[in-house]
């Protein structure tokens, strides 16, 4: 959910079919492509807990992983 703090992004390669949408649909530009396609995580400070990217992938293969609140 948006404001809340991102711990991790995890990128399921196994499951991942190197389609592109996450790294063209970030708004942060999170994500980079190797020249095989596989994405790879390269700025997760810049991620603003959109879950653009987890929603969008048709493989289900990113997941975020939020932060503990902090009280």
């Amino acid at each position: 959910m948006a404001g809340r703090s991102i711990e991790s992004i995890e990128i399921r390669r196994d499951w991942c079919k190197r389609c592109g949408i996450c790294t063209a649909m970030c708004p942060r530009t999170v994500f980079d492509e190797e020249t095989d396609g596989t994405v790879v995580v390269a700025r997760p400070e810049d991620c603003i807990a959109c879950e653009i990217c987890e929603r969008m992938c048709p493989d289900f293969a990113i997941t975020l992983y939020y932060a503990e609140a902090t009280a």
